[in-house]
């Protein structure tokens, strides 16, 4: 009797792919060789871009203008600094005054901000204590508000905190006025800018109050402020009605997390529409009335004014500069010891193998 024909999908090269240029790697395709001669100059090359991109970055920094103010313990801010450290005295009013001075002018718009040292808000337990949810304006998060929030979800009487999170409640909360003091003996109070600082993005996307026919207020009602707050998120700005509740600027500015435990945030621009402050800041004698209202006694912390103007690449920042030097440096050290290898070794390994 005939043995039947085995099927071509069955035996020892059943699972064989096909014999095709894909499936069998026969694709043209560039291997390149890697020797000391191409290997060396890419090396030497790449070590003098990133030398030039460092210095030419440096320059750059170096063309902006800084000036910090610490006020945690400064001039009459002292005792305000002793009042905070009192959980009684939270809700005490306490205004310093604080005197520095310009040493030179910065031209051009210049950028006030608010200054924290020692506050960690990289850490996850904090950036997730939070509802994007009820920061967007939906109602049912109002009254609900999401388990991440807590402790700071609800108040001592259950009632939902609005805006919840730890994030929030950790709100800065100092105002300060900076005055310009002539040689003349006048005063000039230095006009800033308060709106239209924050990313386009938060205003208009992440954050949104609640779609209301009545008053803001009214909005909020059966919701409480958070524990460490002063007064209720409707209340954050006594002048401009448009800048209340979750789109209030320095509510937003804070709730994007900074990355390292020393930062700064905006508080506002000079506003060069004002003489004599047209062409920037002049230098001179200046003082800064501050509210003095947020404690840093508990982190060990410390709060400063930090003055500065921009460029194309930011603010005052030499950190990525000295990265790219160090980086040329490195790569450039790495690339002689190559070339005295290759010279030493490589050359005679080769003759050796000849």
């Amino acid at each position: 009797m005939a043995k039947a024909k085995e099927p071509v999908n069955s035996g020892p090269f059943a699972r064989r792919p096909d014999n095709s240029a894909f499936k069998q790697q026969r694709l043209p395709a560039w291997s390149p060789s890697l020797t000391p001669q191409t290997v060396l100059p890419i090396f030497y090359c790449l070590s003098l871009v990133c030398v030039l991109l460092g210095v030419w970055l440096l320059i750059t920094v170096q063309s902006t203008n800084q000036l910090k103010v610490d006020y945690t313990e400064a001039g009459s801010c002292d005792h305000c600094l002793e009042m905070r450290k009192d959980p009684t005295n939270a809700k005490t009013v306490c205004e310093c005054v604080v005197n520095f001075n310009l040493p030179k002018t910065f031209l051009g718009d210049v950028f006030f901000y608010y200054g924290l040292i020692n506050f960690h808000q990289n850490l996850r337990r904090y950036m997730d204590s939070r509802d994007d949810a009820q920061l967007v304006g939906r109602k049912k998060r109002l009254k609900s508000p999401s388990s991440y929030c807590e402790p700071f979800d609800y108040n001592e009487h259950s009632v939902p905190i609005a805006p919840c999170g730890a994030v929030a409640n950790s709100m800065f909360n100092d105002s300060f006025t900076v005055v310009y003091h002539p040689t003349d003996g006048a005063q000039e109070l230095v006009p800033l800018i308060r709106k239209g600082i924050t990313w386009y993005t938060d205003k208009n996307v992440k954050f949104h109050n609640p779609k209301i026919n009545t008053t803001l207020q009214q909005a909020f009602e059966g919701t409480a402020q958070p524990l460490f707050w002063q007064r209720p998120v409707y209340e954050l700005d006594f002048i401009d009605p448009n800048n209340k509740g979750f789109i209030n600027d320095d509510l937003i500015v804070w709730m994007r997390e900074a990355a390292f435990p020393n930062f700064k945030k905006l508080y506002g621009i000079l506003n060069r529409a004002h003489t004599p402050f047209s062409h920037g800041l002049s230098a001179g004698n200046y003082s800064v009335q501050i509210n003095y209202n947020y404690p840093v006694q508990y982190f060990k912390g410390r709060k400063e004014v930090v003055i500065s103007t921009v460029t194309w690449f930011g603010g005052h920042n030499p950190f990525l500069p000295i990265a790219y030097l160090v980086s040329g440096g490195l790569i450039f050290i790495a690339s002689i010891v190559l070339t005295v290898v290759y010279v030493k070794v490589g050359r005679y390994g080769k003759n050796m193998e000849e």
